[in-house]
């Protein structure tokens, strides 16, 4: 009994060191199926979730990317974080919310933020004639890691106006290389 034991504890050592967690999404998505196989790099990825009803939010694996993603866009549009908001940012997954409301959204209890970024959205709309509040954040990426890759993940139901215009934002930037996350429809693939 003492050897199974151990060997149980071994086992479960193993799968604990080298398991990957995922990184928990603001909403729901249900990815369209193809019938490639292309895997989506697990470092230095900026991925761009789109919910069915449109919203937009971006996030990264990466920490130190996203605090200094925060840090470039809130000192360009004067938005301060206090240590509260800061801690909150720190631990949510993906950035959803506008710059408008970005302090008051941090200023909220972790269930709070949970059940309010399903509302909101990162705009698509142009500040002041220039760059859109998603560009920046895209910007602000490619800042913090010039090496990042973009990895668009849209619900098969979004509307297609939505994902071209967002389209349209990252080529107005020249970023014309992305990876568009779907699920593998293995029953299509055998009939290839």
């Amino acid at each position: 009994m003492t050897p199974m034991s151990d060997v149980m504890t071994l086992l479960l050592c193993f799968f604990m060191l080298t398991s990957t967690f995922l990184t928990p999404e603001p909403v729901k998505v249900n990815t369209p199926s193809s019938v490639s196989e292309a895997k989506v790099p697990e470092n230095d990825v900026l991925s761009i979730l789109v919910s069915p009803e449109g919203n937009i939010y971006v996030g990264s694996e990466n920490k130190n990317t996203m605090v200094a993603m925060m840090e470039t866009v809130t000192d360009k549009f004067g938005v301060t974080l206090n240590a509260l908001q800061l801690k909150h940012f720190r631990e949510d997954a993906m950035i959803g919310a506008p710059l408008a409301l970005f302090a008051d959204y941090y200023s909220l209890d972790t269930e709070k933020m949970g059940e309010e970024i399903q509302k909101l959205s990162i705009p698509l709309d142009s500040i002041n004639g220039g760059m859109s509040e998603f560009q920046e954040w895209v910007e602000a990426a490619n800042d913090a890691n010039p090496d990042i890759r973009l990895a668009i993940k849209a619900d098969a139901t979004t509307p297609y106006a939505v994902i071209k215009k967002m389209i349209s934002e990252l080529q107005d930037m020249n970023q014309n290389r992305y990876q568009l996350i779907t699920n593998l429809d293995t029953k299509k693939q055998a009939e290839l």
